[in-house]
């Protein structure tokens, strides 16, 4: 019988997440466990007799380094932001003390992790004043950031994360033959150029949280906005943060630059963001594109299937890329 796994990514019961996890939590009786929502993880909702929470199953490919820091960076959160108009999901605490499990399923095991249920809604965006509270909220918690110490390792968000090793994943999929590949290649150099460039002009450099789109990382009552999903929080550029809100795509063409300015209004009225800074916003913008055609491939196998990211997906992103003017 072969030993390769069964499956490559499966959705857990979530009978079975009752019964390998209640037990762990002074929580009472678990009275239900609802498949929430399928992304990069899943997420379920969970009722015990003393509340909601929300139940992430991390992907196989998470381990426990990765939860670990996540956990650290979160319970010092809780308390740096403390007093502030800005707040973080805590995560729950087990019965012996820890903050994570263990748990089975076809394709290996994974990490599970229990989280406070926030009350809130999705805030778009739309309104100047939101996206300026949105902005105080985002300075508040690089503020906060700014104070923490982990001592547990984490790859830095630079630029051979975010464009090199992007560049060799995506390169790999579609083939070193493909006509697109050097392109990419002159594509990818133009932009490490740039960003280095940029960096030697005097960037802030933080904690980031990393995947800050502004509607998916946070949920708003009265214009107070909790943080969540910290998965790919780590050091880097705080322009690359702010980036993926600039580069929302849920917000009107016609108001886009003065929902912007309103954020940044509402950030620098707590803390410090340098034109530099701000001129870099744009160039970090196309390196998330870039990183985000990355992350595309890399679910390919396990979330997406290829169907999808053929030829028509290829091309949108180099049209787009192109369109940025980087490579003759």
């Amino acid at each position: 019988m072969s030993n390769q796994s069964m499956a490559v990514s499966s959705v857990l019961a979530p009978e079975y997440l009752i019964g390998c996890l209640s037990s762990q939590y002074a929580l009472g009786r678990w009275t239900a466990c609802l498949y929430w929502l399928r992304g990069l993880n899943d997420t379920y909702r969970v009722r015990t007799d003393a509340g909601t929470y929300i139940l992430r199953i991390y992907r196989q490919e998470i381990g426990e380094g990765d939860a670990a820091y996540e956990l650290a960076l979160l319970c010092q959160l809780e308390e740096r932001l403390a007093g502030t108009g800005t707040s973080a999901a805590s995560p729950v605490g087990k019965a012996d003390g820890t903050r994570y499990s263990i748990i089975a399923a076809p394709e290996g095991e994974r990490i599970a992790v229990l989280f406070e249920y926030v009350e809130g809604v999705e805030n778009l965006l739309q309104e100047e004043d939101s996206c300026y509270a949105f902005g105080q909220s985002a300075a508040q918690l690089h503020l906060a950031m700014d104070r923490i110490k982990l001592e547990l390792p984490r790859r830095d968000l630079d630029a051979e994360l975010l464009i090199g090793e992007p560049l060799k994943r995506i390169i790999r999929y579609i083939g070193e033959d493909n006509p697109a590949a050097e392109f990419l290649r002159q594509y990818a150099a133009a932009l490490r150029n740039r960003v280095a460039s940029a960096a030697a002009a005097g960037l802030d450099w933080g904690l980031c949280h990393g995947d800050m789109h502004g509607n998916n990382n946070a949920v708003e009552t009265d214009l107070r906005f909790t943080h969540f999903d910290f998965e790919w929080s780590a050091p880097g550029w705080r322009a690359y943060d702010l980036a993926q809100v600039r580069n929302r795509k849920r917000q009107s063409g016609e108001r886009k630059e003065e929902l912007w300015q309103a954020l940044l209004a509402g950030y620098r009225s707590v803390r410090p963001f340098s034109e530099q800074d701000e001129q870099a916003v744009e160039l970090f913008v196309l390196v998330r594109r870039f990183w985000i055609m990355s992350l595309d491939v890399l679910f390919v196998p396990t979330q997406f299937g290829a169907l999808d990211f053929g030829e028509d997906w290829l091309n949108d992103f180099l049209k787009e890329f192109r369109g940025a003017g980087l490579v003759e």
